[in-house]
């Protein structure tokens, strides 16, 4: 987008009409299959992933700042990064969102990002977070008099400069929870040119709220970061060790997603443990002590229970009955309390995707 006096006017707009916009992370079952490497070659047995995305929203506010300069900061970082517009890094931190700024060609901004999740909890947070931010950026090129994106053309824009700015392996999931919200079953189809992926809403807005009440989400206290873990299950799926594993794995997710659809919550914590099981196998470290801890006690309970993208500390969710997540709640909560930032974090189905946030002051 090419504009007269760019940086003047983007500076009137934001002083004027600051612009916000937020999204919803999630839990998943079935995460690695939207990965390109995997997804593709075996396309013909419909690789599956199922998200939910949860009330715990990432939010992006846009300010102006000194001309040519972009300042960016979050919460759950100590410092702030500031850099001009021919200087943005792509590399650091905030790599992932100067990339972004870089795209819609935009300077003079300051860009703060605060989240109702912990910091690395494997809930999708960078890229919920950048989903955010691109919806934000959009705004202000439309108030600017540039075109509007659609949801699916966020989704696209995400998922490409993440996996560019990674050097690939990213996968699209977790833009997707971001971008819809709800219920969702998505079925990877790489080799369609203009269709990569098929959305299918599990459940309605009285489904999300039947399926809230039986759902149990907690962060373990330790950090998460997917790449590197990705990378190794990724080499060992192309290598042939593991892929007959991940194989039986899909089958069980797509079998979670039809107990999901149907509200039958004993049968789905059943599928929930069958792939947690599988998982042990193919996955092993995916789990740490204490989420092991956590598993076993929601299988003692009669839930099923997973962790969170890629594993390895961050969060891990629980799917059951009402009295028996009760229960476990109880228990999860008595078994976190001694560990620092460790936690049940309450949240529920949240139906709505990406969306801008209107000033009060504007």
């Amino acid at each position: 987008m090419r504009i007269d006096n760019m940086p003047e006017s983007l500076k009137r707009l934001l002083s004027k009409h600051p612009v916000e916009a937020s999204a919803p992370c999630r839990v998943d079952s079935g995460g690695t299959w939207d990965i390109k490497a995997m997804a593709l070659p075996l396309e013909g047995i419909e690789p599956t992933t199922i998200n939910i995305a949860l009330t715990l929203r990432t939010s992006v506010a846009l300010s102006p700042y000194e001309e040519g300069m972009v300042k960016i900061s979050s919460e759950g970082f100590s410092r702030s990064e500031i850099f001009s517009k021919d200087m943005l890094p792509y590399n650091g931190p905030f790599g992932l969102f100067f990339s972004a700024v870089s795209y819609f060609s935009f300077h003079g901004l300051e860009v703060r990002i605060s989240s109702q999740s912990p910091v690395k909890s494997a809930l999708g947070g960078s890229s919920t977070a950048l989903v955010a931010l691109i919806k934000a950026l959009v705004q202000v090129s439309r108030n600017l008099g540039g075109k509007r994106l659609s949801a699916r053309e966020i989704l696209h824009l995400g998922y490409h400069l993440e996996d560019g700015i990674s050097g690939g392996n990213c996968g699209l999931q977790d833009q997707g929870a971001a971008v819809y919200g709800g219920v969702n079953q998505w079925k990877w189809r790489y080799g369609h040119r203009t269709t990569p992926f098929e959305r299918t809403q599990l459940l309605d807005r009285k489904g999300q709220k039947a399926i809230s009440s039986r759902l149990l989400v907690a962060y373990c206290g330790k950090g998460h970061v997917s790449l590197h873990t990705n990378r190794n299950w990724i080499k060992d799926f192309l290598s042939g060790s593991t892929r007959a594993g991940w194989v039986k794995a899909n089958k069980i997710v797509q079998r979670l997603a039809l107990a999901i659809k149907e509200q039958d919550w004993n049968l789905a914590a059943g599928h929930l443990q069958e792939e947690m099981a599988l998982r042990k196998e193919i996955t092993p470290e995916a789990l740490i002590p204490i989420t092991s801890k956590l598993v076993e006690q929601a299988e003692q309970a009669g839930c099923g229970a997973r962790f969170a993208g890629a594993g390895a500390g961050g969060s891990l969710w629980a799917l059951g009955e009402i009295e028996k997540i009760k229960r476990l709640r109880k228990k999860w909560k008595d078994t976190l309390a001694p560990i620092r930032g460790a936690g049940i974090l309450d949240c529920a189905v949240d139906p709505v995707g990406v969306r801008s946030i209107r000033n009060p002051n504007s």
